[in-house]
């Protein structure tokens, strides 16, 4: 594994600052000034890495996105049928590097933003797809065709329900736990 150069180094300390600012303040009410005091960093470096506070918080979510996708294919990686695949999909959005307070409250807030923007809009209609159609390849060797809308929408209904709860906590979250009750959710949909 090569080294990290400075500007890496630099991006990610903006995107951690940007994580954390979001979550105190508000995407909507924070600005460049405190996400770029939270890095110990100036407007102006967010500026010059990412062009605007919409495009720090497109970056910011391609960053989660990534840590999602990591989480997925070391899932799937590991699964030897449908049903571990389901799991897979589930353990991913409650991974240790992707379910905390901080985490869920930022994508909480993207998901309020994205309407309004392009950049944001298209990133979320991204996930949105790429998780539905992870949850249906598996329901369809689960279940018969009739029930295989119906239990993606619970699965799918019942994480972003978790993600809300986690997203208004006052004290942090514990992944294992989350995984454990989504396997439980799992087994519930599947009968």
């Amino acid at each position: 594994m090569g080294r990290k150069r400075i500007r890496d180094i630099r991006h990610e300390e903006l995107i951690e600052a940007t994580i954390t600012a979001v979550h105190q303040r508000g995407y909507g009410v924070v600005t460049m000034a405190e996400i770029a005091r939270e890095a110990g960093a100036s407007a102006a470096s967010i500026n010059y890495y990412f062009g605007s506070k919409e495009g720090l918080m497109e970056a910011t979510m391609r960053h989660l996105l990534n840590k999602l996708k990591t989480a997925m294919i070391e899932g799937y990686g590991a699964a030897n049928s449908p049903r571990d695949r389901l799991c897979a999909v589930m353990n991913a959005n409650f991974s240790d590097g992707l379910y905390s307070v901080p985490q869920c409250s930022l994508w909480m807030q993207f998901w309020g933003s994205a309407p309004y923007s392009k950049r944001l809009s298209r990133l979320h209609r991204i996930n949105r797809a790429r998780v539905r159609s992870h949850f249906l390849a598996e329901l369809r060797a689960l279940l018969p065709a009739d029930q295989v809308e119906t239990a993606r929408q619970a699965l799918q209904c019942y994480m972003d329900g978790v993600w809300l709860q986690a997203a208004q906590s006052d004290v942090p979250v514990d992944p294992a736990c989350a995984r454990r009750a989504a396997h439980d959710v799992v087994d519930l949909v599947l009968g």
